[in-house]
């Protein structure tokens, strides 16, 4: 469970990686890619900062996951740049591809198909017994 500390940071910190690599985007003049961060949990002994990250078109997700991570050190020194005043030490990042909007996909999928187990019962049924 979270503390409120975590949190905070966590929420200090999503800010501050927006405004970093969306400027980054914006700057290097990158068209039709937006980067979201959906999460940031900093661990209890705020060493490590573990952020979710939303990339759209998600056929660009890999590529720029990957640059992001090579570019890890150049943006933990931006981060401190900008929360040097709040933090006396920035965690270190790590950054993974939020799925979630993934699985919300398929459900809706699920639900908009034929064998929608909402209004038919009786695939729930055929499933508990396979």
């Amino acid at each position: 469970m979270e503390t409120n500390r975590q949190k905070k940071i966590g929420g200090v910190l999503q800010k501050d990686l927006v405004d970093i690599l969306q400027g980054e985007v914006r700057k290097n003049g990158i068209q039709n890619l937006i980067i979201s961060v959906s999460k940031v949990t900093v661990t209890t002994d705020l060493s490590v900062a573990t952020v979710h990250l939303s990339i759209f078109p998600q056929e660009k997700a890999k590529e720029t996951l990957a640059a992001i991570k090579s570019n890890s050190i150049l943006i933990k020194h931006d981060l401190s740049q900008r929360v040097r005043l709040q933090l006396r030490k920035v965690p270190n990042l790590t950054f993974f591809i939020d799925d979630s909007l993934d699985y919300i996909e398929k459900i809706d999928h699920a639900l908009a198909s034929k064998e929608n187990p909402i209004e038919n019962r009786d695939l729930l049924e055929r499933r508990r017994k396979s």
